[in-house]
């Protein structure tokens, strides 16, 4: 049985390494916006012959930890990517697992997350999940909109290339409802329009599990992003893991295209 972590702000025991790394860490330029892509769960499980589903839930232990972390720190938008347009081609077990999964980690952790100050968002076709998914996400919305804290953002149905079709669908829209010239269409305009939209582009993207790809999320956002690569499967990957993300991302030049001034 996996040993549960109680409480999402307990104070867990910090080990030297993570100490050595927060104290390197300068507070004064940490990304705003840090994306991750929660992947491996499955094969985590698989190698310890256990079923895929306590993989799953395994995972809900590392991002317990990691959204404890962020708002330690102060970070101000966690994105994660929970379950993606893909994932419904998984056999309809697993399926119903990951969405039962969402409501328990909702209803469990909403009264932590809320007295932390966190604001608990989702991004994605959001009305095709199922009743109890929307309902628990809807309770969650409501007890944290006012919330000033982390920003919880959860990728749920989500899908790049749908978020920008809906994006121009919107668009082409009030063109055709004469509310928009075509001319006034750019790249403020089509941002505008996303499920992100007033958030800022993510900083950082953190990739656990081995794999090198972005796998359809947020296409549009991740322009300029820098991101961050580990053989870690996520429901291994631990605050330290974070902070050395953190840590490589602040050791890095953004040049957004251009040349830094010497």
């Amino acid at each position: 049985m996996l040993k549960r972590i109680t409480g999402l702000f307990n104070r867990q025991k910090v080990t030297e390494d993570e100490n050595k790394l927060l104290q390197s860490i300068d507070r004064n330029r940490l990304p705003n916006h840090i994306a991750i892509i929660m992947d491996g769960n499955g094969r985590w499980a698989q190698r310890r012959g256990m079923p895929r589903s306590l993989g799953h839930r395994a995972g809900v232990e590392s991002l317990r930890s990691i959204v404890q972390l962020c708002s330690e720190l102060g970070i101000k938008v966690l994105t994660c990517y929970a379950f993606s347009t893909e994932n419904w081609k998984r056999p309809q077990e697993e399926v119903s697992f990951l969405m039962n999964l969402l409501v328990e980690y909702l209803d469990k952790e909403l009264e932590e997350l809320h007295s932390n100050g966190v604001k608990i968002n989702a991004i994605g076709r959001l009305a095709e999940l199922p009743q109890p998914a929307r309902e628990a996400l809807d309770r969650a919305f409501r007890k944290t909109e006012n919330n000033s804290g982390l920003l919880l953002n959860l990728a749920l149905n989500y899908g790049g290339r749908r978020e920008i079709t809906d994006a121009v669908v919107k668009i082409a829209r009030l063109v055709k409802d004469n509310r928009l010239e075509i001319n006034e269409i750019n790249e403020s305009l089509i941002k505008e329009h996303l499920y992100t939209a007033g958030m800022p582009d993510p900083d950082l993207l953190v990739r656990p599990s081995g794999d090198f790809r972005i796998s359809n999320f947020l296409l549009w956002q991740l322009a300029y992003t820098e991101f961050w690569l580990s053989d870690v499967m996520w429901p291994d990957f631990k605050r330290i893991h974070l902070l050395q993300a953190i840590l490589e991302f602040q050791c890095r030049e953004r040049r957004f295209g251009g040349l830094i001034k010497k």
